[in-house]
């Protein structure tokens, strides 16, 4: 497709399972996954907990390495990327000034660029106080905040978000969700994970859905989304214990 960005081919990642000197297997944490993320969408990846999406969102950010599977990119020089995942790549006893300079650093400003956006990510991130303080001192909210609001001022193409907007007060969310759709306005693409169906449909048009880490439905989100919340009732109803007689 002339529009994009990046298409994932059959990418598998499996670990050995027993001893080192007595192998009984292996554990795919992802299974022949396949699709193309598209410029200037929130492509969805949804999925109970422990099906894959964390690793999904650590091989595309060069993070992690496949066993078997490749990531063709279909631009002309090579893809930046920023992963925005609750806590990762934080230095939990620097401040949040000081990892969201070396988070804009990382990510390919210049010193003087890191610092001149650290005014406009405390605003963004709304820690006021906090933003001076050691990242060991925040709730899981408040690494969100500073993550969200960090990843806000990179001009990358092609963010990665692992479930931050399930976390913090419903304000921060609804500002999240428009500074993601402002980033899609700009043609820069979004991979949004979470084990929220709702919130995956309500920001995207086209979505997965990852179980046992192989993709159980594909495509349009409200439909993919219809597919997994069926499965989570039925997983619900079948875990209710039964009643005496």
């Amino acid at each position: 497709m002339s529009d994009s960005l990046l298409t994932a081919k059959n990418l598998t990642v499996a670990f050995p399972t027993g001893s080192w000197w007595h192998r009984k297997g292996e554990f795919r944490a992802l299974d022949d996954v396949s699709f193309d993320i598209r410029k200037g969408e929130i492509f969805g990846v949804m999925g109970r907990n422990g099906c894959g999406k964390t690793t999904l969102l650590r091989v595309l950010a060069g993070a992690a390495r496949v066993t078997s599977g490749d990531i063709e990119e279909h631009t002309q020089q090579p893809l930046s990327k920023a992963l925005l995942s609750i806590g990762f790549g934080f230095d939990r006893y620097l401040t949040g000034r000081d990892n969201a300079k070396l988070s804009a650093m990382l990510q390919g400003h210049s010193r003087k660029q890191a610092e001149n956006s650290l005014e406009e990510i405390k605003e963004f991130s709304e820690l006021e106080d906090f933003f001076d303080q050691p990242v060991l001192q925040y709730s899981s909210g408040m690494r969100s905040k500073l993550g969200f609001a960090t990843a806000m001022t990179l001009d990358v193409d092609l963010m990665l978000v692992d479930e931050t907007l399930s976390v913090g007060d419903e304000n921060f969310r609804d500002k999240a969700k428009a500074a993601m759709m402002e980033k899609m306005s700009r043609s820069q693409a979004v991979v949004f994970v979470s084990h929220n169906a709702g919130l995956v449909d309500s920001l995207c048009q086209r979505a997965i859905w990852l179980e046992k880490g192989r993709v159980e439905a594909a495509g349009d989100t409200a439909l993919v989304a219809s597919k997994y919340q069926a499965f989570m009732k039925k997983m619900r109803q079948e875990k209710k214990p039964g009643i005496a007689a």
